[in-house]
């Protein structure tokens, strides 16, 4: 074996040792859907290898379609959709917004404190975060005409001071990572008038942005919640491009030149990444046994939890320009490391899509005969709530979910790769740093899904 060739082992090694310290998808809130994950019967090795086997015999089987025309065909497949010149649609969408917004406050701040009877938490964790969420990457993106702050900075005044160029996506990647410490160590579905609260100091940042830099530009470039939802409208089958709306393939638009623009852009990718996988994480038995003899020796928990979401976000970008700067020296090519990591980044939006469905599909269908009812009668408790009781065979289908996303995202990266290469082996080539990762990321994925879910340990 050469030297080059035992750098690459090595720096491939390097990153699959960094995203085996974590996993996937859970979700705040869990007290709502009274249960968690159980330990699968299927011995762990086994279905660790599977999953991995998957994802790397699709990568094979990808590779033997290099016919330019076929891939291009592909991705260029829809159908026009007719749009209504009537504005109705859209005034009544940010009429059931802005209702929506009303009702949390007021129901936050002012109806029942259980957490399981209160119409606030159930429409932002059942109805929004995880119904609407699933929607957009299931069909298409309604979040900006539905945002209500995007509807009331509609009637604000606008200073229209410049937005820094430099700043960029870099405040949209800070907030994000501090709304998952928040989501993450704070009660905010067990604690209405806590969640009210914090829609609110939300909302005044946000109003407030908008006011300084204009509506367009503050969520364009600032605002997370925006950004996430626009970047889950990319895996849709419905979405806009040159030629208005149109019905596609899913996950089709993540090959599109320039839907990534910047590192900036990449880092909050690789953040909306490692946010579900961070989510996951501290509810492990792992993570609890990890923490006790730090705790033990001292150390506040509530400084560990902020400690790894900000090191493990920077182990997982660090790995993604890994792999970034390997494909580079695999194709020798003369395309710079930043034009390569704009390309391959997008297709990771398939696998954060498949993440989130593999957890909130069952959480919403528990938790979603409590929502009707809270709707029903929002300001008394009914005391007991019904609650859906899925078939065993359901935890298999979020299972298929994330590998499904990985498959997706393999498919997105070979169709990237040829459109960015002018050798069938450099586009091949190119693939094997993001395919290694993507192999051992599933088997992480995988392994935290088969482990049982665990109160936060320490808070």
């Amino acid at each position: 074996m050469t030297t080059r060739r035992r750098r690459v082992v090595g720096w491939l090694a390097g990153a699959v040792s960094l995203l085996l310290a974590a996993g996937t998808v859970s979700a705040h809130g869990g007290s709502l859907a009274g249960g968690g994950r159980e330990s699968i019967t299927v011995p762990t090795w086994l279905f660790l290898s599977t999953g991995g086997a998957a994802v790397g015999a699709s990568f094979l089987l990808a590779s033997f379609v290099t016919d330019r025309s076929f891939i291009h065909r592909i991705h260029n497949w829809g159908a026009p959709l007719t749009v209504s010149d009537s504005r109705l649609p859209g005034v009544l969408a940010r009429g059931v917004g802005l209702a929506g917004y009303v009702t949390v406050l007021v129901i936050g701040f002012f109806g029942p404190p259980t957490p399981r009877t209160n119409l606030a938490i159930l429409l932002v964790w059942v109805g929004w975060w995880a119904g609407l969420a699933m929607t957009t990457y299931l069909i298409g993106n309604t979040w900006r005409t539905l945002n209500p702050l995007d509807t009331i900075a509609l009637v604000l005044p606008s200073l229209d001071r410049t937005y820094p160029d430099r700043a960029g996506a870099w405040p949209s990647v800070v907030s994000l990572l501090a709304l998952i410490w928040l989501e993450v160590v704070s009660p905010l579905a067990d604690d209405p008038q806590l969640l009210a609260t914090a829609i609110v100091g939300y909302s005044v940042l946000t109003l407030s942005g908008a006011v300084v830099f204009g509506r367009e530009t503050w969520f364009a470039e600032a605002d997370p919640v925006e950004r996430v939802f626009r970047y889950y409208g990319r895996v849709a089958p419905i979405g806009y491009d040159e030629r208005g709306l149109r019905l596609r393939l899913p996950g089709m638009d993540l090959s599109t030149p320039r839907l990534v623009d910047g590192r900036d852009e990449v880092a909050f990718i690789v953040a909306l990444l490692w946010g579900t996988t961070f989510d996951g994480l501290v509810t492990t038995p792992t993570w609890r046994d990890l923490m006790a003899p730090l705790v033990g020796a001292g150390v506040p928990p509530h400084v560990l939890y902020p400690l790894a979401l900000v090191v493990g976000f920077g182990l997982f970008l660090g790995a993604y320009w890994l792999a970034v700067r390997l494909s580079c020296r695999l194709t020798d090519t003369y395309l710079g490391a930043d034009t390569v990591a704009k390309r391959f980044a997008p297709p990771l939006l398939a696998i954060a899509a498949g993440y989130h469905f593999a957890h909130y599909l069952g959480y919403f269908l528990v938790v979603a005969p409590a929502l009707w009812v809270a709707l029903l009668s929002p300001l008394s408790d009914p005391g007991a709530v019904p609650i859906y009781e899925p078939p065993g065979w359901f935890a298999g289908v979020g299972i298929a979910a994330v590998v499904v996303g990985h498959l997706v995202a393999i498919w997105v990266a070979h169709a990237a790769a040829y459109d960015t290469f002018p050798s069938r082996i450099q586009a091949i080539r190119s693939q094997y740093p993001f395919i290694a990762v993507m192999v051992f990321y599933t088997m992480t994925s995988l392994w935290v899904i088969s482990r049982p879910e665990v109160s936060l340990p320490y808070l």
